[in-house]
This record gives C-alpha cells, sequence and structure tokens, in this order.
C-alpha cells in the first residue's frame, strides 16, 4: 500500500471577496469527500486573510486523479476573479517523530 500524502492549498482571496471565496469552496469539499482516496480535506482561516486547504489522501495516485476530476475543475470555474493571486498548492512529506498517531497527519 502507498503511503498517504498530505497536501496544503493557499487561498488569497481578493480584497472584499473572502465570504465568496469560502462559499464557492463548500461545494467542493462536500464533493470530494466522495472521491477515492479522500482521507480529509477541510479549510481554515489563518490570521493573514487567506484560507488554507489542508489535504490527505491515500496515495499520490489517487490525489492526482483528484487534480483532474470534475470537483477541482467547478472549483477552479467558481473562483475565477475571486483570488488575488494564484492557488498556492505544496505536497508535504512527514518527519516522523513521537507517536505514530500523533508525530503525522
Amino acid at each position: 500500500m502507498a503511503d498517504p500524502i498530505v497536501v496544503t492549498a493557499l487561498f488569497f482571496p481578493a480584497e472584499g471577496c473572502h465570504d465568496q471565496v469560502v462559499e464557492a469552496l463548500k461545494p467542493a469539499i462536500a464533493a470530494v469527500h466522495q472521491e477515492p482516496g479522500c482521507i480529509l480535506y477541510a479549510i481554515h482561516d489563518a490570521p493573514d486573510g487567506s484560507i488554507v486547504m489542508i489535504e490527505k489522501w491515500e496515495s499520490a495516485e489517487l490525489l492526482d486523479e483528484h487534480g483532474q476530476g470534475a470537483a477541482v475543475a467547478e472549483l477552479n470555474l467558481s473562483l475565477e476573479g475571486l483570488l488575488a493571486q494564484p492557488v498556492d498548492v505544496t505536497r508535504l512529506v512527514p518527519i516522523l517523530a513521537g507517536t505514530e498517531i500523533q508525530g503525522a497527519l
């Protein structure tokens, strides 16, 4: 079995568009939760005004399929004109430390 993969995606709403970005993200989250391999797909507000999405996938292959899927395509359309800059996506590699459960997402 492949190792799970964790991703962060930072969304930077254009001025005055925070709530619209959140509303655009909500249907995508519901849809992605139904995709094969999705373990975690959640958004959080950051102090700098950005919105941080934290994702966890069963494998890089399933993450890649997600990236080519309908939910992402629809999300990209719904975000047009609402972001101050492109989404910053980072795939993370765990550095295991501490307990197995608490030492990695």
